[in-house]
């Protein structure tokens, strides 16, 4: 289940994907742009970007906190399309990255995100960036759900 403020429909651009839209009223979110999700099986997802400049660091390659930013949205956006429980305000507890490969501007990056656990107040996930074949980064988090 998804908040009023987040758009999650069909791609209208991407056949099988699923948009993940924030609003745009200036949150730390829209940092990362377009961010789509589709799943892949049962406790499993993909999310997709497309890092332009703004996601860039001087060595012109995407910078590792814009991936660490993909990668927190990865877990509530692909966690939630893998069959997640509602993480609507959730918070990040850990999240452990390990930076394998520079990640090329302009060329779509993808996180598959993998639910191993779920309890009643949180959710064990892993996954892996990657873009055209190459490993990009792994990682591993833990969510917990809202107390309601």
């Amino acid at each position: 289940m998804t908040p009023p403020a987040i758009r999650n429909e069909p791609d209208p651009l991407h056949e099988g994907w699923w948009t993940w839209d924030l609003p745009d009223d200036g949150r730390y979110n829209a940092s990362v742009g377009k961010l789509i999700v589709r799943p892949e099986g049962p406790g499993r997802a993909r999310c997709r970007i497309w890092p332009e400049r703004p996601q860039s660091n001087l060595a012109d390659v995407v910078h590792g906190g814009a991936i660490m930013t993909f990668i927190d949205m990865a877990l509530f956006a692909g966690g939630s399309m893998a069959g997640l429980g509602d993480v609507t305000f959730g918070v990040t507890l850990d999240c452990q990255v390990q930076f394998i490969a520079p990640a090329r501007l302009r060329a779509p990056l993808d996180a598959s995100v993998e639910l191993l656990k779920e309890t009643k107040r949180l959710a064990f996930l892993r996954g892996l960036v990657e873009q055209q074949g190459e490993t990009i980064a792994a990682f591993s988090g833990t969510l917990r759900k809202p107390s309601r």
